[in-house]
């Protein structure tokens, strides 16, 4: 009965260095030895839907040409995508003081601009809309956006279409769930609720690999990266900050997640502000 499962060897050695510098160089990921057996648990269900019987030949597969489209499912099974509305939630009270710093240039005309960088399934980006609509009713008739974008092809698909089990709404209100939220009918016992059309107009959703070039012009009033640098090593980190720089506004503000860090933040312009909180620094 257990056959088919046994029919598939362990990850050896050497899969495992050929998995991990793929990751590494397709993604920034950086894999160590003592993830093997969740790498291996990940992993096996790729190669039982491709009817490959060991990792030697996965790693042939996904270092071909015709391994293109394999490499973006294995970054997949590999990336935590974990994420809860309104998570860290002081980063949100911060939002809102920027949403009054930019509100007289909002009211003359001009842009704000909200990046939600590594996005998951979403729910950071509709936690930063809800936040925003809560604090300024009126927002809809201001030049407000926010940039959602993750690596992962499936939680992008899964945040353009917004709809969310109950048990993701964890961290949402009833009274804000109730606003903002329709329950739709779905093919399980558990209740699922879809995004307000006047909360997924403020959001776009792209597909992006931030170690690949970035292809946004507009500078940032916002940034979150959080929990994503985390799975990156020092050397990679290293390579994000200036380009986080580059990409904020003068007055910006980068939110980084409770676990992360930046070493030196003088080194890349930045000084801290707060809890995982960094601002260029212009003096």
């Amino acid at each position: 009965m257990s056959s088919r499962r046994q029919e598939i060897a362990s990850l050896d050695a050497a899969s495992f260095r050929a998995i991990a510098a793929l990751a590494y160089r397709e993604s920034g990921l950086t894999l160590i030895e003592e993830k093997t057996p969740m790498i291996q648990s990940r992993l096996r269900h790729r190669l039982r839907d491709l009817g490959l019987v060991d990792f030697p030949s996965y790693c042939a597969l996904i270092e071909s040409d015709q391994g293109l489209d394999e490499r973006q499912h294995l970054i997949s099974a590999l990336t935590t995508n974990v994420s809860h509305f309104f998570r860290e939630d002081h980063h949100f009270e911060t939002l809102k003081s920027e949403l009054d710093r930019c509100l007289p240039k909002l009211r003359a005309g001009g842009q704000m601009r909200i990046w939600s960088a590594g996005c998951s399934n979403g729910q950071e980006a509709l936690s930063a809309a809800i936040t925003l609509m809560e604090h300024l009713p009126g927002i809809a008739d201001l030049d407000v956006r926010i940039l959602a974008t993750d690596i992962d092809p499936k939680v992008v698909r899964f945040a353009r279409e917004g709809v969310y089990p109950q048990r993701l709404l964890g961290g949402v209100p009833a009274g804000l769930i109730d606003k903002y939220f329709q329950q739709v009918e779905a093919v399980t016992d558990e209740p699922h609720f879809c995004a307000h059309q006047r909360l997924r107009s403020m959001i776009r959703i792209n597909e992006l690999n931030l170690l690949a070039p970035w292809p946004m012009k507009k500078r940032f009033e916002v940034i979150f990266c959080r929990n994503v640098v985390i799975y990156f090593d020092i050397a990679t980190q290293e390579t994000l900050w200036p380009k986080f720089h580059a990409a904020l506004a003068p007055e910006g503000v980068l939110f980084l997640g409770h676990s992360e860090r930046i070493s030196d933040p003088a080194r890349f312009g930045f000084i801290c502000t707060g809890p995982t909180t960094y601002r260029p620094d212009t003096r």
